[in-house]
């Protein structure tokens, strides 16, 4: 088989099933573990796989940068957000990450609504100049990939922070991986802030479902709820409900 035909196949497989072990698709197609590691590596730097021990899990889509991620699954993103947005309620103090689904937040957040937002990300901040709601922003070095402050600076303000609610963002949900990002410097920071609420909920639009990043943020464990609308039959959906996901249908 040609490495195009091999690399369709993964990909295929990919989808099917949520991740890809090397040694069974090698035995599968009579060829060796290592051409089907270097056909993952290669996926990998095209960005349409993740690498981990003993092969691959999909990759998200949702790592291209700020601009861009603004029109993939917008529709989703809306319906996540607006159902994050009901779980604020007034007095309260909410603790909203960064990316293009957090900011949907802020639109679907009443505008009277009188509570306190913090926020790392700067896209947030300005997004709430018109509503009632308190705004403290966490500074830190500018995260321009994601529009956030990271790093120690950041980390160490986050630490003062004490909240009601944690609505967070990642760029993958999966049943092995749990909830991954793309940064490291990012994750660390997001795992801050979930410590400094009581409760922390995922916004996982659909192009989140099975798909990883390369770095770790919480175990699907960690959190009280992953609020998506991706199909409640597909693949993924079945995989976290067996792991034991939290999961919130949002509307």
């Amino acid at each position: 088989m040609l490495a195009a035909a091999r690399k369709h196949l993964l990909l295929d497989r990919l989808a099917r099933d949520g991740r890809i072990v090397a040694k069974d698709v090698a035995a599968e197609l009579g060829t060796s573990e290592d051409t089907i590691r270097r056909d993952l590596r290669e996926l990998d730097a095209e960005g349409l796989a993740v690498r981990v021990y003993g092969g691959a899990l999909p990759a998200s889509p949702a790592v291209v940068d700020y601009a861009a991620r603004a029109s993939v699954a917008p529709d989703s993103k809306h319906r996540v957000a607006a159902t994050a947005a009901r779980l604020v309620t007034p007095g309260s103090t909410v603790i909203l990450d960064g990316g293009t689904t957090a900011l949907a937040v802020t639109a679907a957040l009443p505008r009277d609504l009188d509570c306190t937002v913090v926020t790392h990300s700067v896209t947030v901040a300005a997004a709430l100049l018109e509503h009632r709601a308190e705004v403290i922003v966490i500074g830190g070095r500018l995260f321009k990939h994601s529009a956030v402050a990271c790093g120690a600076g950041a980390a160490e303000a986050a630490l003062g922070v004490s909240a009601d609610l944690f609505l967070l963002g990642v760029t993958g949900v999966h049943a092995e991986a749990g909830l991954t990002t793309g940064d490291a410097d990012e994750a660390a920071m997001k795992r801050t802030l979930a410590s400094r609420a009581a409760d922390t909920y995922v916004l996982a639009s659909e192009e989140k479902i099975g798909a990883a990043s390369r770095f770790a943020v919480l175990p699907l464990e960690g959190v009280t709820g992953i609020i998506t609308d991706a199909a409640a039959g597909s693949a993924p959906m079945r995989a976290l409900e067996a792991a034991g996901a939290p999961i919130v249908r949002a509307s």
